[in-house]
């Protein structure tokens, strides 16, 4: 029984910890929000529809984007309308509600293989933090008790296999790899083929960091997702596309077109610590229709957390 509640309370002070670093990491987007929630509102005893024209301007400077702004603009002044709302306070729950709700609307939990092993294919431009992101993920399952396998398929990049190689000896998985330069769909063809023999849990393959307008790059991608298929139907069964929330709403269009070649399932957000453009989830889960599964703040393995839409908006707004 101690030992469960101490195992607990390890997870609870993660958690907290995490919160803490996430609500540092939002602080640029916050200001941004806060400032522009107090011109809206200050010095008013009651809220008017036409008081919120400036918000607007608010979230657009947060990068939740212009279609998920007015959209929120809009919902607002109706709620005012009705006089559900009138005052400061209210304009933040409600305004926090609606965020919520955009960011849970396409939530849920990842399919999981019928049969081990799970195959994860992670994509994304280079510098998005994808290969350090998978290194996250090993390490995260890993410590749940599960038999991970890497495949070093950015074989573009003799870093790249070098990265996956450090991440694989230090978590103490195997990892599938060849020399660079070498056909990444027999790397991913290799690993896969490793983790069937091995009864592998999961199967975590890297890709090139494509750029998503070079069109070479992005048949190479679906021809990867194609050798899997055919040796392991329903694999790769995960799709996660990595995102650097730096780029803003550069990120929106790299979504769509990699989401039109490949399918994605989910979403990965990585360095939101130090970013005024937080804001930009909302615009992608809306515009997309997609969940994201995970956000990273940071370098430690602890920094990727799976992603809860309330402590998102509750760091987003906390003082």
């Amino acid at each position: 029984m101690g030992d469960t509640e101490d195992a607990e309370e390890v997870v609870e002070e993660k958690k907290s910890g995490f919160f803490s670093r996430l609500k540092s990491g939002l602080a640029k987007t916050r200001n941004s929000l806060a400032g522009g929630l107090d011109n809206v509102v200050h010095g008013l005893a009651k809220v008017e529809p036409e008081h919120l024209d400036e918000l607007e301007e608010a979230l657009i400077m947060a990068d939740v984007g212009v279609p998920t702004a007015q959209y929120i603009l809009e919902a607002l002044k109706q709620e005012v309308a009705k006089g559900r709302i009138r005052n400061k306070e209210d304009v933040l729950e409600n305004l926090k509600q609606l965020m919520v709700d955009i960011l849970n609307e396409h939530q849920g939990n990842a399919q999981e293989a019928p049969e081990k092993p799970h195959v994860v294919l992670v994509i994304g431009v280079n510098g998005s933090g994808k290969t350090t992101t998978i290194g996250k993920l090993t390490q995260k399952w890993k410590n749940e008790g599960k038999n991970v396998l890497l495949g070093a398929g950015d074989t573009f990049r003799a870093a790249a296999i070098e990265q996956m190689l450090i991440w694989a000896d230090r978590v103490g998985v195997p990892c599938i790899h060849q020399k660079s330069g070498a056909d990444p769909s027999a790397v991913a063809f290799d690993a896969v083929q490793a983790a069937v023999a091995r009864q592998m849990d999961v199967a975590l393959i890297d890709t090139a960091g494509r750029l998503q307008t070079n069109t070479n790059l992005m048949e190479e991608l679906k021809k990867v997702k194609r050798v899997i298929g055919k040796l392991l139907p329903g694999a790769p069964h995960e799709t996660l596309l990595v995102l650097d929330a730096t780029i803003g709403q550069n990120s929106v269009s790299q979504a769509k077109l990699f989401h039109e070649a490949m399918e994605i399932d989910g979403l990965v957000m990585t360095k939101l610590d130090g970013t005024s453009k937080g804001g930009v989830l909302l615009n992608i889960t809306r515009e997309l229709k997609l969940p994201v599964r995970y956000i990273g703040i940071g370098e430690k393995a602890d920094d990727l957390q799976e992603f809860d839409p309330k402590a998102f908006v509750d760091a987003l707004f906390a003082s």
